[in-house]
Order: structure tokens, then C-alpha cells, then sequence
């Protein structure tokens, strides 16, 4: 008997999956970009910004689809990485936008972002140096 998320994983493709999280994630900030798309200049970075949160978004949930059938440390750090860099692609596009200004603590002169990012390498190096017993 198959487990419910081998039954889903099996019943839905990467590439249907992938076309799936990238109509969601326009979906979601079709709104936020609206007004700035007449700015030629800005079209770009803006779309570059939604790909690379697509893609992060993307391998959060392959990566999290692969930590329930296994449950290894290693996969849940580099889920938990996964994460970080969507939540921070999602602060990027939305100063690139001019949507919402990144957060500054101003006494210390650290971007949000940048902690996030931070976190980010952390997950991922602890998924990497992380010894299977």
C-alpha cells in the first residue's frame, strides 16, 4: 500500500509541477508588478527576480516531497535552505518593484535579506557537513 505522498508525487510530473508553482507565483505578484511594467528598464530585473523565485519555490517542494519519503537531516536542511532563498527572492522582487521598502535595521546597517541569506548558507552548509550515523 502506497503512502498518500507517493500516491501525489507519482500522480503529478516535475515538469506539471514546475508549470504549476510558475502560474501561482505570477499569479501571486502579477499584482505587485502591475503598475511598474511600462518601466522598460525595470521589466527586466523584475522578471528576473520572479524566475529566480519560481525556481526557488520549486525546489522547496521537490526537496520537501523528498524529506517525507526519507527523512533525513541532510534533506531537511536544504529544504529549510530552499526556503530562506524563496522568502528572500520574495523581498528582492518586492523592492525591485518598488512595492515595500527592505527591511534596515538602521543601528546595525544589516538588510533583512542579507540574515536571511545568511541562514540560507547556514542550512545548506548543515546539510552538507552533516555526518549520517
Amino acid at each position: 500500500m502506497q503512502r498518500r505522498s507517493e500516491q501525489a508525487q507519482s500522480s503529478l510530473s516535475k515538469p506539471m509541477l514546475l508549470g504549476l508553482i510558475t502560474a501561482v507565483v505570477i499569479g501571486i505578484v502579477a499584482p505587485l508588478i502591475m503598475p511598474h511594467l511600462a518601466h522598460s528598464s525595470m521589466i527586466y530585473h523584475i522578471t528576473l527576480h520572479i524566475a529566480s523565485m519560481t525556481i526557488a519555490v520549486f525546489l522547496s517542494i521537490v526537496s520537501l516531497i523528498a524529506y517525507t519519503r526519507s527523512s533525513g537531516g541532510r534533506l531537511l536542511f536544504m529544504t529549510l535552505g530552499f526556503m530562506a532563498l524563496a522568502v528572500v527572492e520574495f523581498l528582492y522582487l518586492l523592492d525591485a518593484s518598488g512595492t515595500a521598502r527592505l527591511f534596515d535595521f538602521s543601528g546595525l546597517g544589516i538588510e533583512l535579506p542579507h540574515v536571511i541569506l545568511l541562514a540560507m548558507l547556514a542550512m545548506f552548509g548543515l546539510g552538507v557537513l552533516k555526518v549520517n550515523k
